[in-house]
């Protein structure tokens, strides 16, 4: 009861009681302390053993034998001291008897009968501590054997207390490893995916669920900044669990600040360092055709996890954009307050470095990705991936329900992406997963001087093969005063029309 282990083992215990077996601690303080107990059970053993076979014996020779040795020999140097002072007396009265004869006899003899007393007893002293001296030396063996039975009884308990040990500590093992919950942020991509064991990261996939439910139509969504109190709480919240979430749908900035955070806190960006240097290549083309045709092959290059999550995002980003006309967040506007939290340097430099980079470079390769989303990632995305989100319900009457085929795209729209802000208002139905695209007006609305940048490319990109399709592709006239981009054919008549491929292009 006295010993240290046995405290703090019953104080694992107790509080593992109060924490109860649910939580993670619970069981950790339970576990151990069970193995705290056994390891003092162990020590206490130990101990008694120790004092019996090793402490026992040598106090005997420590408190008794020593003593007695030490006793003698004390009492040899006295009786040495008195019987050298005997026989000088006895030596004196024995020269001054020749000068002076008034020394009696009688007196020369007592002192000679004085100082052989005292040699006698120095002899008989000197025989006893020989004696003590022979039988110490004669059980020495015996007190010897007792440092061995001490090593040996601590490796006996060494070994016994790292059984105990080596049987828990699986155990305990396979508790840490079992819980998923771990902090998401700062936390290397490929090392969170492989623990959680899922596809897209937390954060990433808590936050777009939140926003397509309650922040589609928010002004300024990853613009305006939020509480930074609320914004502590849910990046905590994101970390540690994502069922708690349901007090941050009615802030969507604060959601969009959670996942601007979790981006630009990745020890890697999610386009990361490695082809740094081929995105900043590609955002100098001039030749929009050339520059989507590279950017499409370096989206490719991206490793397996860092693709699939980036192509998450822009999905969702693309979606987004939508309702520029709304959230006035337009590809543009996107690429501009979320671009440097996706793609920075290794080595940064100043903050005019930092903000020339930022806006000569990234947002020349996140706006186009984001105007043509389906072209660089063909197909519906389910943002629900997970299936740990409720279904995302219709806020108005342009939200329909998803179908999982909705998105209705020919051949050529594959190859030839519509911009995402042409395609609003009455040009489009929104839907919960997806965007159906529906016959063009015959005047199409005016939508200024950004479709310069919004044009299709009009070359044949280095997708895989299409799905082999019948009929020419439908296509619909660009909006009025719209420009055609490098490298696009002629302009096509109000009325649908086959688009005229570039030559050298093949379907």
């Amino acid at each position: 009861k006295k010993l240290p282990l046995t405290a703090l083992a019953q104080n694992m215990q107790e509080g593992s009681i109060q924490l109860s077996d649910e939580t993670l601690l619970g069981k950790m303080l339970d576990t151990c302390g069970d193995a705290e107990n056994k390891l003092a059970m162990e020590l206490s053993q130990h101990e008694v053993q120790i004092e019996r076979e090793v402490i026992d014996p040598l106090c005997l020779l420590t408190e008794t034998e020593i003593p007695n040795i030490q006793k003698q020999r004390k009492q040899l140097a006295k009786l040495v001291l008195d019987w050298d002072s005997a026989r000088g007396r006895y030596n004196q009265a024995h020269k001054t008897s020749g000068t002076n004869f008034q020394v009696h006899p009688s007196k020369i003899e007592s002192l000679k009968e004085e100082m052989d007393e005292a040699g006698n007893k120095v002899e008989q002293c000197k025989d006893q501590l020989a004696a003590d001296m022979y039988s110490f030396v004669s059980k020495e063996g015996e007190y010897a054997r007792c440092f061995v039975t001490l090593l040996e009884a601590q490796a006996d308990y060494h070994r016994k207390a790292l059984a105990v040990i080596e049987k828990v500590l699986p155990e305990i093992q396979a508790h840490q490893d079992k819980w998923t919950e771990k902090p998401a942020f700062g936390t290397p991509l490929e090392e969170h995916l492989k623990r959680s064991g899922r596809e897209i990261a937390v954060p990433i996939e808590a936050c777009v669920m939140m926003l397509l439910e309650t922040g589609m139509r928010e002004e300024g969504l990853f613009r305006i900044a939020a509480g930074a109190s609320k914004l502590k709480k849910l990046k905590a919240a994101l970390d540690c669990s994502t069922s708690q979430l349901d007090e941050f749908y009615s802030d969507p900035h604060a959601v969009a600040g959670a996942l601007k955070s979790y981006l630009r806190e990745l020890p890697e960006p999610l386009m990361t360092y490695s082809l740094y240097e081929e995105w900043t290549q590609a955002a100098n083309i001039q030749d929009q055709d050339k520059k989507l045709q590279e950017l499409w092959r370096i989206c490719n290059r991206l490793p397996e996890h860092y693709r699939v999550n980036f192509r998450y995002l822009i999905k969702f980003l693309a979606k987004l954009a939508q309702n520029s006309d709304v959230n006035k967040m337009t590809p543009s506007n996107i690429a501009i307050v979320l671009g440097p939290n996706l793609l920075w340097a290794k080595n940064e430099g100043s903050l005019a470095e930092m903000a020339a980079a930022t806006s000569v470079h990234v947002v020349a390769v996140i706006e186009p990705i984001i105007q043509h989303a389906d072209w660089f990632f063909p197909g519906d995305e389910d943002f629900n991936v997970s299936g740990a989100f409720v279904a995302v319900p219709a806020v108005n009457s342009n939200h329909l329900s998803h179908t999982g085929n909705d998105y209705e795209c020919g051949t050529l729209e594959r190859k030839r992406p519509l911009s995402m802000t042409v395609m609003e208002g009455d040009l489009l139905k929104k839907e919960s997963f997806g965007v159906k695209v529906l016959e063009f007006p015959v005047t199409p609305r005016r939508c200024g001087t950004v479709n310069r940048k919004l044009t299709s490319p009009a070359f044949q990109p280095p997708l895989p093969p299409c799905e082999p399709g019948t009929g020419t592709a439908e296509q619909h006239c660009p909006p009025a005063g719209a420009e055609p981009g490098p490298g696009a054919g002629p302009a096509p008549s109000a009325a649908p029309a086959e688009q005229p491929q570039a030559p050298g292009t093949e379907d």
